[in-house]
């Protein structure tokens, strides 16, 4: 797949007289489209490219629309003038968000259909996909092209994958046989999560959570995450199979409410997997904690660290005491543990999500709020982000320390 991105200028997002508009190609784009007119001329065929037109935006909300693409030579019919390419586009939802300074990134998939992704300015989806695509951190007014081919972007890791999610693309899945001999035990039924947890550390034997937690914590991830979506496909084409009919009528609820069944199980799944994942990190290093302990006004902070008899005695050294919200995903809810825990000052929040907005991370310090995130998912931040960062290994250690001092001086 060919990827090209650049940041949109005012021309490139002015409407014409016909309700449509174009943004100015270069050799760049001329080099992953081709110099052959894709048009939809009067009284012709229409030639014009399929396309997918994306908006994702600051919290990383996204709407996408099914359109058409042109891609022409405006001086065609000038042979004394070079040629000058255009890439033409439909007035929709997607395009009438755009803003001079937003990111454009245009994605030919072999199957020669077009991606017409715009991202805003400083947001986490502009830098995962600028990480993904491995592109300038601030593209210039012109196009900027890489090439994804299986030589150059291998397998991809968990970073590649959440993104592509984020995307609402399912990349292939790699060792589909040894993924179907894991799961065939549980037939067309899903297990709970603490067991397809345990499965999925079981699976993984040659693994250290003590040497090596952070490659640990994001292997054990993506192995479940892989047996998931492998159960998932299954179960899914299961029930499309046997149908939606009401009455012998199409049952346009049931599909609606088995769609949002399957997205709301993929979001709720993650999360308790990442939860299940850290508890077993937690007792592999010797580290006391509790999962779901209550503080003030009800909440239930995801970690506390010793425990809740510790946060609730007020002879206990707040200095001694860590709390970790643990997410999969952001957007804007890491805004949530702010409130979990009033006797800890400096909170500690873990995620998976690659490549958050500098806009993002700024707030998070600001607040007092440490992000930790595992170490290879490092190179998707910036490198000013990276200096703050805190990995797996590092968290442990603080926790491990406070837990020794706590022992050998519990009280004020």
């Amino acid at each position: 797949m060919s990827v090209a991105a650049k940041r949109l200028a005012a021309v490139d997002t002015s409407a014409s007289q016909s309700n449509q508009h174009e943004v100015t190609g270069s050799k760049v784009l001329l080099r992953i489209l081709g110099e052959q007119t894709r048009s939809f001329p009067r009284g012709g065929a229409d030639a014009r490219f399929e396309a997918t037109y994306i908006w994702l935006g600051a919290e990383q909300e996204a709407l996408s629309e099914e359109g058409k693409l042109s891609w022409y030579d405006s001086r065609a019919k000038d042979p004394k003038r070079s040629a000058e390419w255009r890439l033409y586009y439909q007035t929709n939802t997607i395009t009438d968000m755009m803003r001079p300074g937003d990111t454009l990134f245009v994605a030919h998939r072999p199957d020669d259909r077009l991606f017409f992704i715009v991202t805003p300015d400083g947001t986490t989806i502009q830098s995962q996909l600028l990480w993904l695509f491995g592109l300038s951190e601030q593209p210039g007014l012109q196009f900027e092209q890489r090439e994804l081919t299986p030589d150059t972007s291998g397998e991809l890791d968990f970073a590649a994958r959440y993104i592509l999610d984020e995307l609402g693309l399912d990349p292939d899945e790699p060792e589909a046989d040894m993924l179907d001999g894991l799961i065939a035990p549980f037939g067309l039924t899903f297990p709970t999560t603490r067991v397809f947890s345990h499965l999925a550390r079981k699976s993984l034997p040659g693994l250290s959570a003590r040497d090596e937690p952070d490659a640990t914590l994001l292997a054990w991830m993506e192995r479940e995450e892989l047996m998931f979506r492998r159960l998932e496909r299954r179960v899914v084409a299961e029930r499309i199979a046997n149908g939606f009919l009401s009455a012998g009528d199409a049952d346009v609820e049931g599909f609606l409410g088995f769609s949002l069944s399957v997205q709301n199980r993929r979001k709720a799944r993650a999360g308790q997997a990442l939860e299940n994942h850290l508890e077993a990190l937690f007792t592999e290093n010797g580290i006391r904690y509790v999962r779901g302990a209550e503080t003030e006004n009800r909440n239930k902070p995801d970690f506390l660290f010793p425990g809740q008899q510790e946060y609730r005695d007020d002879t206990f050294d707040p200095a001694r005491l860590t709390m970790l919200g643990a997410k999969s995903t952001l957007k804007d809810r890491w805004r949530q543990v702010l409130s979990e825990a009033t006797r800890i000052p400096e909170k500690h929040l873990l995620t998976l999500a690659p490549g958050i907005s500098e806009n993002q991370t700024d707030e998070m310090r600001a607040k007092h709020l440490q992000l930790v995130v595992p170490k290879r998912l490092h190179d998707t931040y910036r490198p000013a982000q990276q200096e703050w960062l805190m990995d797996v290994a590092d968290f442990l250690k603080l926790v491990a320390r406070r837990q020794v001092e706590a022992q050998f001086s519990p009280g004020l």
